[in-house]
């Protein structure tokens, strides 16, 4: 942890040099540059202490609620047309001065300030809280937030302080030096407390129309990555991943430190030598059940007595959806003989929270078993489970005794669920299920591949950021890589075409899928491969004649080839479709 404590403060320190600290600066020098010789320190620790509240609870919140993710930018847009709107009226100016030091205690104000003006400071840092926050980039995000539905800890607060004071420090420092630049004008305070007026005010609204993020995209075209963002280096060292993994906490369960199998691989019943892991966790902080008496809930408890396979899954992962045959094969050969099936529905993406979308891939895969929504990851996280999908095998007396992590092997799973059954006292017979599905391509060499900022890698385009983007046309994609084209606006998440909206994809693999969603009506997405339009004999399941149509939120099979391949993916999608990520098979 305190490894972490110092990335942090050196991410925050640079992130105080990167150009989103832009719209900060005219704020900061223009309440630094008057009032007393302690206002500008005021100004640094009321930044720091709403910052840090910001990025933790503002955080959760936005979460909790359902919220846009982008939601603290347009509140850091607000606070600033706010903040310049005030300084440009002198009447305003003045009022609002004499609230904050009927506040605070204290004479100063915005303005300027008769005494030291600390607390008047204060309060000034503590507006720019708000608006610093959308600075905070993946690293501070993975550090507190990690999952918003984990546990608040002290230490995820003391990292978010240091990267708080780390920014503050530089800041002060430049406070510092405009205050002596500034000097000069102390006698024309009021015409230079109008001109940051109008400074903040364009800024905000570059900002609402994302010229500062489109200024920030062309300096990633041009300028080596630590100069775009310093941070960057920071986050990709070896000690910083080590330490943000840190930060998640230790799995609390003693199969997440086991190799995929955590049982010898010999098939014959009663001598896998299973391994016994202690007491399985409950179901914790769950929604809604699906295939249950009257919507029940289940809990380990009452299933003591059956051997119950717990499977972790989302709807739109390829791997998940790959293993549900058999699952649903040895749902329907081993229910009657004493197993239970659990799906445990821990989503990836946010629209696979929603009940009705669940509830409708459970349907369209024809799930029996019981289903439960695990929408704040409060049963994953106490499996300590950390992949999908996740096979845990829990004896009758509720005991954890194997465990397998992703696709394959299904002949020795099925061998451990008879071996339980077995050690229960239930005749299982000869008969095994004669489960079969999709295998994966062995032959697959494209990573699973993001399309939102957050997780965006191998673009031609260069550094995928925030906001709506006119990416002209697409550069043509090297192997692995892909290429925007036309305009998209890019979140966190999701990337949602525009006019002239393209994307390219040079793949190796036999299958590609493609996570998207087309918000209020069904849209069309083109799809072409190798520059033509791609023929229903190498089309996937949701393309025919070259086309899909897009409306629900779900995984979309797109191309379907024969054997594995090099291949260039060219998708040509509607106005409003949303993309997700890729996977492939």
């Amino acid at each position: 942890m305190a490894l972490l404590i110092v990335f942090g403060f050196l991410a925050g320190a640079g992130t105080a040099l990167s150009p989103c600290v832009l719209p900060v600066l005219p704020i900061a020098l223009s309440a630094g540059a008057t009032g007393g010789r302690r206002r500008p320190l005021g100004i640094v620790v009321g930044l720091t202490a709403s910052f840090t509240f910001a990025t933790v609870a503002l955080v959760y919140v936005l979460d909790a609620l359902g919220l846009p993710n982008d939601l603290l930018r347009t509140l850091a847009i607000v606070v600033l047309l706010a903040f310049g709107a005030t300084l440009l009226v002198p009447p305003l100016a003045a009022r609002l001065e004499g609230r904050l030091s009927r506040i605070a205690g204290s004479v100063g104000g915005i303005g300027g300030a008769r005494g030291e003006g600390f607390r008047s400071g204060l309060l000034v840092g503590a507006s720019l809280g708000l608006v610093y926050a959308p600075c905070a980039g993946p690293v501070l995000a993975g550090v507190i937030t990690v999952s918003a539905s984990q546990p608040f800890t002290a230490g995820r607060l003391a990292v978010a302080l240091a990267y708080g004071i780390g920014s503050a420090v530089v800041l002060y420092l430049l406070m510092l030096g405009g205050r002596r630049l500034t000097a000069p004008l102390s006698r024309r305070s009021g015409a230079l407390q109008m001109a940051m007026g109008a400074v903040m005010v364009v800024v905000a609204l570059a900002m609402l129309n994302d010229y500062d993020l489109r200024f920030q995209s062309a300096l990633a075209k041009d300028l080596p990555a630590f100069l775009v963002d310093p941070t960057q280096h920071l986050e990709s060292s070896s000690a910083a991943r080590r330490a943000l993994a840190d930060v998640r906490g230790a799995p609390r369960s003693k199969l997440a430190a086991q190799p995929v199998h955590a049982a010898a691989a010999s098939g014959a019943a009663r001598r896998l030598g299973l391994r016994d892991f202690g007491a399985a966790p409950e179901f914790t902080d769950t929604q809604r059940w699906f295939n249950t008496p009257g919507g029940r809930p289940l809990t380990m408890a009452g299933l003591r007595g059956r051997v119950v396979l717990i499977d972790f899954w989302t709807y739109s992962c390829i791997n998940c959806l790959r293993t549900l045959p058999y699952l649903e094969a040895w749902d329907k050969r081993y229910r009657a003989q004493g197993l239970t099936i659990v799906g445990v529905h821990s989503p990836e993406f946010p629209f696979e929270k929603d009940a009705g979308n669940v509830a409708a891939a459970i349907a369209r895969e024809g799930i029996r078993y019981p289903v439960v929504q695990d929408n704040n990851l409060g049963t994953w996280n106490a499996w300590g489970n950390e992949y999908w999908p996740a096979h845990y095998f829990v004896d009758a007396r509720g005991h954890v005794r194997y465990a397998h992590f992703g696709e394959g092997d299904y002949g020795h799973s099925e061998a451990v669920i008879r071996e339980l059954l077995a050690e229960a006292g239930d005749r299982v017979g000869a008969t095994m299920s004669g489960a079969h599905g999709l295998q994966p391509s062995a032959g697959v060499t494209t990573p699973e591949s993001y399309l939102g900022s957050e997780r965006a890698e191998r673009f031609a385009n260069g550094a995928i950021l925030p906001g709506r983007q006119d990416f002209g046309s697409a550069p043509a994609p090297a192997q692995d890589q892909l290429a925007y084209g036309g305009t998209w606006t890019i979140a966190s998440q999701t990337a949602t075409a525009g006019p002239g909206a393209t994307l390219m994809l040079h793949f190796g693999a036999q299958h590609v899928y493609l996570v998207l969603g087309s918000p209020g009506r069904a849209r069309t997405l083109r799809v072409l491969l190798d520059g033509r339009r791609l023929p229903n004999a190498l089309a996937g399941a949701d393309v025919h004649g070259g086309v899909a149509a897009i409306s629900s939120q779900r995984l979309y099979d797109l191309v379907s080839l024969p054997a594995d391949g090099q291949h260039v993916l060219r998708l040509e999608p509607d106005p409003g479709i949303q993309g997700y990520a890729f996977t492939f098979g």
